[in-house]
């Protein structure tokens, strides 16, 4: 997912900013600020949340074990994506229209039919062209791998890369050409250096440029929509792996993300925008507990928890020198090299008292990537609170942790091998952590660093929020 490109977008005055949706309307938010409301930019969705009354039951004692029932294991309303509530509505927001869909396998429903597949089939609705983030449409390209336009055998519609050859990141004119509609139904992992949200933007941008309305069908945010981790954002170090100015890990949806690129004025265009919105989600839920099946996002992360576990070692694996279970099949979730000390580097986790993560010792051999063929020995990251734990944290408190277990600075000897930071500087966003690794200072440190921006942006990020 990481490749660069550097911006050329004068930067737009910032608008006045939107407030908050209720829950249970779809938004739109225009090209002249971005404002929301219950007008005539709006669509009603009361209705969403069903509610069931409980059948007449002769039997008392049949009622009375269902209650009893009830109150031992709590019904949760499942959720439903973007593209649930959009059919839910009789895809009216589309009705008569041409559309151009931004997807990859990662667009279904809840229950796991396609987007594409759904739209198709939808009345009064004409679906012309698929536009393919990173990794393609079908999502079978590697990480960073260019794809030219193509046609899709499945459907026949023009299928656009949105992901080169060269220089190209953004629809074209060509492209959005006899296009009423541009759709983005893509499932992310909620963290910067992911490339979609990169996509999304731009594409915001050249709708903006083309007069061409953008609607986002947003879907949960895997990492859940609390935690805000991480350093912002250096405008200096815009690329495709970190294009917004928010921090590593930034607790929005897409949708929300999306009405913040458009309020805050963030492309050289603002958009006609719209968000369908989810129903049943709520901030504090990650990936499992929305009960919702997951499609692999990119050829390594086969699982939602994969997510946690990218974030968590992710920059660790930038800087290189240990393996982090790549070659096996515990992708991020390792930390492990063939003169680490197994029992050493648990205990010295241990001490650290991480809320909702535990480091058991572990010994494999990985078959690609670092230490290819070898055995090594280290730690394996498990989370026993997912939506507690630090994450973006544990990549410096693990750089510590081997040098004080194993003597070995793994930054100093990355410095030694002549190895180029400028990719850890992209992802990171920023080069102040690069300095302050090659200044010695603590892990505590470092994540103390961040949180004067984590909070700046918590505020920030509050009138486009649409969940609670």
């Amino acid at each position: 997912m990481f490749l660069c490109m550097k911006t050329d977008c004068a930067s737009a005055p910032p608008s006045s900013r939107p407030r908050s949706a209720p829950l249970s309307t779809i938004t739109r938010s225009s090209d002249q600020g971005g404002n929301t409301g219950n007008d005539k930019g709006e669509w009603s969705t009361a209705g969403l949340r069903r509610h069931h009354a409980l059948p007449c039951l002769p039997l008392l004692g049949l009622l009375l074990g269902l209650m009893q029932a009830q109150a031992q294991t709590p019904a949760q309303a499942p959720v439903e994506l973007g593209i649930d509530t959009l059919a839910g509505r009789g895809w009216r927001p589309l009705a008569g229209k041409r559309i151009g869909l931004i997807t990859n396998p990662t667009g279904v429903d809840r229950r796991g039919r396609s987007t594409i597949d759904r739209l198709r089939a939808a009345p009064r609705v004409k679906l012309v062209a698929l536009f393919a983030p990173e990794h393609g449409l079908r999502g079978d390209s590697a990480a960073g791998k260019e794809f030219p336009d193509s046609k899709d055998p499945r459907t026949g519609l023009p299928v656009y890369s949105l992901y080169g050859p060269g220089p190209v990141r953004k629809p074209t004119p060509k492209m959005l050409r006899g296009i009423d509609v541009l759709l983005y139904d893509v499932q992310d992992l909620g963290v910067r250096s992911y490339t979609y949200i990169s996509t999304m933007g731009l594409a915001m941008e050249a709708c903006g440029e083309a007069g061409i309305e953008f609607m986002v069908l947003d879907r949960p945010n895997p990492l859940g929509g609390a935690r805000v981790e991480g350093p912002m954002l250096d405008p200096r170090f815009r690329s495709f792996v970190g294009w917004w100015e928010v921090p590593y890990v930034y607790g929005l949806t897409c949708g929300e993300l999306a009405r913040m690129i458009n309020g805050e004025g963030w492309t050289a265009h603002r958009c006609k925008l719209t968000v369908i919105p989810m129903s049943g989600w709520s901030r504090t839920m990650t990936w499992k507990a929305t009960r919702l099946p997951w499609v692999p996002t990119s050829p390594n992360v086969k699982s939602a928890e994969t997510g946690l576990f990218l974030v968590a070692t992710g920059v660790l694996g930038e800087i290189g020198g240990v393996s982090i279970g790549m070659g096996t099949d515990m992708p991020f979730q390792c930390i492990a090299a063939p003169w680490l000390k197994s029992d050493a580097l648990a205990s010295h986790f241990a001490g650290l008292r991480l809320r909702g993560v535990q480091f058991s010792p572990v010994s494999y051999t990985p078959s690609r990537g670092m230490f290819q063929g070898q055995r090594v020995s280290g730690v394996r990251i498990r989370f026993s609170e997912p939506d507690q734990a630090p994450l973006v944290a544990i990549n410096y408190y693990a750089l510590e942790a081997v040098r004080q277990v194993a003597g070995r600075d793994l930054f100093a000897l990355a410095l030694k091998r002549g190895q180029s930071f400028q990719m850890l500087d992209r992802v990171n966003g920023t080069d102040s952590v690069r300095r302050a690794l090659q200044e010695g200072r603590s892990a505590r440190g470092i994540v103390a660093s961040w949180k004067a921006g984590e909070d700046a942006f918590r505020k920030r990020r509050a009138p486009y929020l649409l969940y609670r």
